[in-house]
């Protein structure tokens, strides 16, 4: 079970966007990279990173900011955001990513998913963004008639690392995470999950230990981390004693 500290870039800047709304962001810290080593000096072994202005426009545009991040911290990457094609894919992958995450192509273009994860085992996620139980796509802004499970299942089979699920009503608001929703995921699929939208606080870290979330690959905190509502010492404890009260139930089954 993995903790993401997330960054989120808007003209170069982490920020959080409330409900998923591009003119609702707060700014929090201007230096992208020295917020990638923050969090890497506090502990945590991966980073989520998303190119806002890219998942809108559907193209990379935070590219500088993601190439200092990578500069800045030994932790694996992963980046969502813009990537739309084989070739955007190939670009980051080179450039140091450890996986990308595709969102809005995932509806368009599930051929290239497939395809791409044919290239790059391992390394490819998919971004599955909802609101109302509906799949959204480009940044947010539009609604498909998909439903999250239908989606995912396009999926099965195919070699995608983990699928990245967001509940876009809970997003930045800090309401907690639907669990009820990410756990029937996780359930539905053998790709394995991860938690976004609305980490709140400790309990919120406390659910991802119970038993029904064991299918769960781990969870993604922005804001919470941000507002300092989880203590990062604190919540990574907790993870690191479910990792070994897991490891010795396997020794002794």
């Amino acid at each position: 079970m993995i903790l993401f500290p997330a960054i989120d870039l808007k003209d170069g800047r982490c920020v959080r966007l409330k409900l998923g709304d591009m003119d609702q962001a707060t700014i929090y810290n201007t230096d992208p990279a020295a917020q990638a080593k923050a969090f890497e000096d506090q502990g945590f072994e991966w980073l989520h990173v998303v190119d806002l202005n890219g998942a809108f426009e559907g193209r990379s545009v935070n590219g500088a900011a993601v190439e200092a991040i990578l500069g800045a911290t030994k932790n694996p990457v992963q980046l969502g955001g813009g990537i739309r094609t084989l070739a955007h894919v190939e670009n980051w992958l080179a450039k140091g990513l450890a996986r990308v995450i595709l969102g809005t192509v995932a509806v368009r273009d599930p051929a290239l998913v497939k395809e791409a994860c044919r290239r790059f085992p391992g390394r490819i996620a998919v971004g599955i963004d909802a609101r109302g139980g509906k799949v959204a796509v480009e940044g947010w802004a539009e609604a498909s008639t998909l439903g999250v499970i239908e989606l995912a299942r396009k999926f099965e089979g195919a070699g995608v690392a983990a699928i990245i699920y967001t509940d876009i009503d809970r997003d930045g608001v800090l309401a907690g995470i639907n669990w009820d929703a990410t756990i029937a995921l996780a359930e539905a699929v053998s790709i394995p999950v991860i938690a976004s939208g609305g980490l709140a606080s400790i309990d919120d870290i406390e659910r991802m230990t119970l038993p029904d979330a064991s299918k769960l690959a781990g969870a993604i905190s922005g804001r919470a981390l941000y507002d300092g509502r989880i203590d990062p010492r604190e919540a990574l404890a907790i993870l690191r004693d479910l990792k070994r009260r897991t490891a010795d139930a396997k020794l002794n089954s």
